[in-house]
């Protein structure tokens, strides 16, 4: 694999992840060593130096993020942002953390059958939630919603939510039963991929 493969490769798992991943990381995804994911980061931040996405390099971790020169313009959206009502999958998704969290990104999006990357981005700069590094998984993070979201909606702890045990217990369910489904699904496509001779 050439170097500008690599680079392609490493910008486009960059602007999927929408967040910092680690050397060791994409050289696991990509097959290759760390130090040439090293060496094709360094032609990354140069490379992207003049461009409106640029590329953050960081201890251990690459990240993309606007250039410094727009600031001033993505400051502007932000606020444009911030004024606007939260659409259906905000508020969709913001309840199933409340509800349901703390949890992955990838479990949100198994819950709403959809990617909500952009949705938990909306949410973030709005304050609403907040993410950690999910220590049983340093390459995810873990969304939880944020004190003033608790605040805002006159409660102290997220148990005190209007029927909070109920939802709770019914998004569980759920969530077992999908599991269950997907499990059998596996084992089916398994059973028909290999069948008995």
């Amino acid at each position: 694999m050439d170097d500008g493969t690599i680079e392609k490769q490493i910008e486009s798992i960059l602007f999927w992840k929408a967040e910092p991943v680690s050397f060791s990381e994409l050289a696991k995804i990509l097959g290759i060593s760390a130090e040439r994911i090293k060496s094709a980061a360094l032609n990354l931040v140069e490379t992207t130096r003049s461009r409106g996405m640029v590329v953050i390099m960081g201890n251990d971790e690459l990240s993309l993020a606007t250039s410094p020169e727009t600031s001033a313009l993505i400051e502007k959206l932000q606020k444009e942002e911030l004024t606007k009502d939260l659409s259906r999958a905000a508020l969709e998704t913001l309840s199933v953390i409340l509800y349901r969290g703390p949890m992955r990104r990838s479990e949100i999006d198994y819950v709403r059958g959809v990617n909500s990357q952009f949705i938990l981005r909306i949410l973030l700069i709005r304050g609403l939630i907040g993410k950690k590094v999910d220590e049983k998984d340093e390459r995810a993070y873990i969304y939880f919603a944020s004190s003033e979201t608790l605040a805002h909606l006159g409660i102290q702890k997220i148990e005190d939510l209007p029927q909070f045990e109920k939802v709770n217990q019914d998004v569980n369910a759920f969530l077992e039963r999908q599991q269950a489904l997907d499990s059998q699904e596996n084992k089916q496509d398994n059973v028909s991929e290999n069948p008995a001779e």
